[in-house]
């Protein structure tokens, strides 16, 4: 049986997508083949305001379930397909939706500021969304005496809450991946490495970020990397941003923060589930396809909204 190599697969991809009339989203923490055939690579709410800017009548994310149900509630006459179902979120997985709705009736007269990496329900039951580049900014634009939810990332929330000295009441939910990250390896790094910055994503735990010299989003973090006259970095998130931070920076060095002593990286189970031949069979057959009736998309997106009207 005859192998088809990568390039034949995205040769394949690059054809459907014309014929098709869609548009190819792809996450930070997917695989290089993957991000070098996309039409936009990002974080999540920005490649859904990337899609919905244009006339493509299918997007296919190339990320995980969350994102995917963003691409649809921002462009519900559009197509979604997500090339893995199975591509879920630690971190969104941390917070069911009914567990959610009795938290949140166990303290009444709080507001509810979900982080964008929730599902679409969860979204649904929120007063307003963020993102981690726009959250301290979300946050102040309540008054200091309202009292606030805080879901579903407990890292993220305290951080928040650390900036603003607020006092948020947090979700008990976390990823994987961030906070996986182990302070020990952190300091051995920094020793090996004394001319190398740290870089940290706020998902990580407050150990982690005492000690890093940026915390910023995923983009905030390919972005110091580029801008910064330091020509080393040692970098606690996943690894798949990496592959941008070489190709904007190919001078520079930059150093994972390894999940473990037996590997020299620190990857997102769910996001590599996707795969260029997994994309596109998704583009083929045009299934798994996002689908999310009228009501949700409505509910979820009204959060959203009102996120944006906020961070505009």
């Amino acid at each position: 049986m005859k192998t088809i190599s990568n390039q034949d697969i995205a040769g394949k991809i690059l054809k459907l997508k014309k014929d098709k009339n869609a548009i190819i989203l792809a996450h930070y923490y997917q695989v290089p083949e993957i991000q070098d055939i996309a039409d936009f690579i990002g974080d999540s709410l920005q490649l859904s305001q990337n899609a919905r800017s244009t006339d493509a009548e299918i997007i296919v994310f190339a990320g995980v379930h969350f994102m995917a149900e963003t691409a649809k509630i921002l462009s519900p006459h559009k197509r979604v397909l997500l090339p893995d179902l199975e591509a879920g979120c630690s971190l969104a997985d941390s917070c069911p939706p009914e567990a959610f709705k009795k938290f949140i009736e166990q303290h009444p007269e709080h507001a509810v500021i979900s982080y964008i990496n929730c599902s679409a329900e969860i979204k649904a039951l929120s007063d307003v969304i963020c993102t981690s580049s726009n959250a301290v900014k979300i946050v102040e634009s309540f008054p200091r005496e309202q009292k606030i939810i805080f879901a579903p990332d407990k890292n993220l929330g305290g951080y928040i809450n650390q900036i603003t000295g607020r006092n948020m009441v947090l979700w008990n939910g976390s990823c994987e991946v961030h906070d996986i990250i182990k302070v020990e390896e952190v300091i051995r790094l920094k020793k090996e490495h004394p001319d190398a910055k740290l870089i940290a994503h706020p998902e990580c735990r407050n150990v982690i970020l005492q000690l890093a010299d940026f915390i910023g989003s995923t983009t905030a973090l390919l972005n110091y990397s580029i801008k910064d006259s330091s020509g080393k970095f040692i970098v606690a998130t996943e690894s798949g941003i990496l592959h941008q931070m070489k190709k904007s920076s190919p001078d520079k060095e930059f150093i994972i923060v390894p999940m473990n002593e037996k590997c020299s990286c620190n990857d997102c189970p769910y996001m590599k589930l996707n795969t260029l031949e997994k994309l596109y069979l998704s583009m083929k057959n045009e299934k798994p396809e996002i689908l999310l009736s009228a009501e949700l998309i409505e509910a979820a997106g009204s959060p959203i909204r009102k996120m944006l009207e906020l961070s505009s």
